[in-house]
């Protein structure tokens, strides 16, 4: 129950709101008793009753049953509103009926517009604010939590799992506020006309909530499993639509079909479980509530034909008034159904708000307004939390400002790894990162990110336009200035030849432009953002030759005057390189410039320059 009360706890913004909503839901039982009230005075009118006698047999009934100011105080209500609604001639009588029980009708369907309107205003707010608060949360979160998080599952969290818990807050709060003052105001009419009759249909409740206890804690585990496999399903989706090109290359599409096939059969499976459990609640509920009523029938027939003790259209009435209980009865039936539904999804929405970010500025944050001398590792040692293995084991170097320095090594060297250090993606296990001497961990992450401008092998733009994508992060961006970086970048000319220019989309990741145009773009956007490090990730392993040049071109553009550090994946890109580190299962093992290094006969990175150039050696 505490996670239902955390979802409730976002609804505190909203108070204003709820108030109105649930004035509006009092007016409306207040409204709908009148209007079913109403009929007993119609039926005595049309059938010619005694309404003077109906008044004193009503009241008397309940009279040895409550205290005396209660019965007297209704006898007055009572006999005022006889008075007032069957003083003049029948035609008067039913004419004021039909006008009160009209106006009741508008009055409650307004109640319940209103009522219903601010729900809803309610309702979506928390959603809205609930949504927002994972989406904001979800950029503090480390990368590690990224990788060990399924795509698919995440974005099912953002809505399947958020849509259940928008249907348990409307429930929620028609059936606290509206349903319980429905009953209580057509429990006020009943017990008004017979307490016996009335105590008597309240054999049903008991049993109700033995029954509904059972199937709530089916359902709340049923409910978190089936999110759990929703989720499943769209991370497979998601997987799938990125990597169609593979599926069909390699003729698999048979084969993703099967797996999509098992999936969503699983999820069937679960699916008609809660299905099962959760419909099996209402004709319960409804079975022992139509029994009750049967018995209620026979038992207050019996008054009115036999002992005389109440009349037929109290009777009539009494009826409508149980009959109209049984709504919402079965409605709050359904209540602990929706909260045990809305539990399973919060679970897994407060999974994500409970994993605090490892990686935060301290207390009191040391500002980095600007780089000036040197970035320097001391035995700096990663692994990740849920391995022992060691990625990045005591590495030490020093890059001077102005500096390049490439990192070569084969796949799984730790290379990327250790330069995801720099901009505190991760934080080292062991040893510390320096910048101009000051612990990275000690610098607020903000500063420390602003300095620096990332290039990666895996380039990624938004669905947005050419101009927004080199301008990302800072709005106001003159559109000469943007033109400009991209004439650096290599970039302009193909941007000009593109359908609307700048104001071309480029698709989601950029799919409608190639590989090399892309990271051109990319490039564009880090000498936009004019950062004094830079980091290059294999910028430029995936493409062709000639994408290669203008791209390297690029690149040796945004090099210049700034500290670089680059992973080179082909070796002739790096040959200027102030420093060249070699890294092999996460050590340094080799150091030096690039003649250096390929005058050690028996280094790594001779073997590697060798297998890269062996044509021509």
């Amino acid at each position: 129950m505490d996670i239902f009360l955390r979802i409730l706890a976002y609804v505190k913004p909203f108070w204003k709101h709820l108030l109105i909503a649930i004035a509006n839901i009092i007016m409306f039982a207040l409204m709908n008793g009148l209007s079913i009230y109403l009929t007993m005075p119609l039926l005595d009118t049309l059938f010619k009753q005694n309404n003077a006698e109906t008044v004193e047999k009503s009241t008397s009934s309940s009279s040895s049953f409550l205290p005396d100011w209660i019965t007297s105080f209704a006898d007055y209500i009572a006999n005022s509103f006889q008075n007032f609604i069957l003083a003049g001639d029948t035609q008067e009588v039913l004419l004021k009926i039909a006008i009160l029980i009209v106006t009741a009708f508008i009055l409650k369907n307004i109640f319940s517009f209103l009522s219903n309107y601010f729900i809803a205003y309610v309702e979506q707010g928390v959603i809205r604010n609930l949504r927002n608060e994972l989406y904001e949360h979800i950029h503090k979160l480390p990368m590690n939590f990224f990788k060990n998080e399924k795509t698919g599952d995440l974005i099912s969290r953002f809505t399947n799992d958020v849509n259940i818990i928008q249907q348990s807050i409307t429930a929620v709060f028609l059936n606290i506020f509206q349903d319980p003052l429905t009953i209580i105001v057509f429990f006020g009419i009943a017990f008004s006309i017979s307490w016996k009759l009335t105590v008597f249909s309240l054999l049903i409740v008991p049993l109700s909530v033995i029954i509904i206890g059972f199937i709530g804690s089916l359902l709340r585990k049923q409910s978190y499993i089936l999110q759990k496999k929703l989720g499943t399903i769209v991370d497979l989706l998601h997987e799938t639509i990125s990597g169609v090109k593979i599926v069909k290359a390699f003729g698999m599409e048979d084969y993703e079909n099967r797996r999509f096939r098992t999936e969503t059969q699983r999820y069937f499976v679960i699916l008609l479980k809660k299905v099962r459990t959760r419909n099996i609640s209402s004709p319960s509920t409804e079975i022992i509530a139509v029994i009750l009523g049967a018995i209620i029938l026979y038992y207050g027939g019996s008054l009115v034909l036999i002992d005389g003790e109440i009349k037929a259209s109290e009777f009539m009435v009494f009826l409508f008034a149980i009959f109209q209980m049984m709504p919402p009865m079965k409605n709050m039936s359904q209540l602990n159904n929706k909260i045990q539904e809305s539990i399973g999804a919060g679970i897994r929405l407060f999974e994500i708000l409970d994993t605090k970010p490892d990686i935060k500025n301290i207390e009191n944050p040391t500002p980095l307004k600007s780089f000036q001398n040197e970035i320097k590792f001391e035995d700096v040692t990663f692994n990740y939390s849920d391995s022992p293995e060691i990625i990045v084991d005591k590495v030490n170097f020093t890059a001077k400002k102005g500096e390049i320095i490439a990192f070569v090594g084969s796949s799984g060297a730790g290379k990327t790894t250790l330069v995801d250090l720099i901009p505190r993606f991760f934080d080292p296990t062991g040893g510390k990162i320096l910048i101009d001497g000051i612990d990275i961990k000690n610098v607020r992450i903000e500063d420390l990110r602003k300095h620096m401008g990332i290039v990666t092998q895996e380039t990624v733009l938004f669905n947005e336009t050419v101009f927004n994508n080199i301008a990302y992060g800072l709005p106001n961006t003159p559109k000469d200035k943007v033109i400009e970086v991209a004439k650096i970048a290599n970039a302009h000319n193909f941007i000009m030849e593109l359908p609307n220019g700048y104001d071309t989309i480029v698709g989601e990741r950029g799919a409608k432009i190639s590989g090399g145009q892309r990271q051109r773009l990319s490039i564009a956007r880090a000498l936009l953002k004019n950062p004094p490090i830079m980091i290059f990730d294999e910028a430029t392993s995936a493409l062709d030759n000639e994408s290669e040049v203008l791209v390297q071109e690029a690149i040796e553009h945004l090099m210049k005057e700034r500290t670089t550090f680059v992973i080179a994946h082909r070796l002739s890109t790096i040959r200027n390189a102030n420093e060249i580190i070699v890294m092999d299962k996460g050590k340094i093992v080799q150091q030096g410039k690039h003649e250096d290094l390929l005058n050690d006969e028996n280094g790594i990175y001779k073997k590697l320059y060798e297998l890269q150039f062996r044509t021509d050696l």
